[in-house]
């Protein structure tokens, strides 16, 4: 894969988290309409170890690795816009900070995304398979047309989710940078001076965004999960739940696989996921597409 197609990074909280072959930068504007950008030289661990970066496990592994970049990033962006004044800190922050000391941090992060993930697991996975579950009361029996149901449900799930959230002013702001991110991401692919005049004139669709992979990660669900049948409810959970790494490492080759290929019955698998980015993305304005500009440079080292 051409490294200028492996650049890629997530929206923070007035700012952009770019991730390049010189590391991880998150650039945001502070209130006082400066840009502060923090740069940290990363390998992932797909590349330092030869058993993680394999086919499908490189797929689980990048997506852990990623959700926790995405967490310090946000966790970063989001303290340039606490008060000056002295925050009060709840007991359960004082007895964290007074058990862990200085791993307080790591620790707090690392219950962040337990919870996340739970609720992910709670309300995309275990929500439609209970759901689907009452069809059996119309008889529906097929456990493939049942496997259908429920990714019907979860899609639905989806797309609910995204449409009540972008409603919301500050994730508004957020979808924001998130069209910026794409737009410079595009022009830097397309070897074009990054400029937010340049950059401006770019989609703010791109195929390997998080929301596409997302969206595949439920059709590949469908298609795996019709493998384990549709015994009882207890037992579909517990698969589910089980073969989640096996379905996000088989959906990162195919995002890999249409970063890198130009066929059109790939294209056509991924058009539904790129089309959902019209929830998750919104026109930048030229002083976003700044910020997400000096991520990609500082990410890419394209200054130096």
């Amino acid at each position: 894969m051409n490294k200028r197609n492996s650049v890629g990074g997530q929206a923070v909280i007035e700012g952009v988290m770019m991730r390049g072959n010189k590391g991880i930068a998150t650039a945001v504007r502070k209130s006082d309409g400066s840009i502060v950008v923090d740069v940290k030289e990363t390998i992932p661990y797909t590349k330092k170890n030869k058993i993680l970066g394999l086919p499908i496990i490189r797929g689980f592994v990048s997506l852990v690795e990623s959700m926790v970049v995405g967490i310090q990033s946000l966790n970063y962006s989001a303290s340039f816009f606490e008060d000056d004044e002295e925050e009060s800190t709840s007991k359960f922050d004082e007895l964290l900070n007074n058990l862990f000391k200085e791993n307080s941090e790591n620790v707090i992060m690392g219950i962040s995304m337990f919870i996340s993930i739970a609720l992910a697991i709670g309300i995309f996975f275990i929500l439609p398979t209970f759901s689907a579950n009452l069809f059996k009361r119309f008889n529906v029996k097929n456990p493939i047309v049942l496997n259908l149901i429920e990714g019907l449900i979860r899609v639905f799930i989806f797309i609910v989710y995204l449409v009540l959230i972008g409603k919301m002013k500050d994730i508004n702001r957020l979808f924001q940078y998130h069209g910026a991110e794409h737009k410079t991401v595009f022009c830097y692919e397309h070897d074009e001076e990054l400029t937010p005049n340049n950059a401006s004139k770019y989609a703010t669709l791109h195929p390997r965004c998080g929301t596409n992979f997302m969206f595949l990660v439920m059709i590949v669900s469908i298609i795996l999960f019709s493998f384990t049948g549709w015994k009882s409810l207890g037992f579909r959970i517990v698969t589910r739940i089980i073969m989640l790494p096996i379905v996000s490492g088989v959906t990162y080759e195919l995002i890999r696989l249409m970063g890198r290929s130009d066929n059109k019955i790939l294209s056509l698998f991924a058009y539904p996921g790129i089309m959902l980015q019209k929830l998750t993305t919104r026109e930048p304005d030229d002083s976003q597409l700044e910020v997400a500009i000096k991520a990609l440079k500082a990410a890419e080292g394209v200054e130096q």
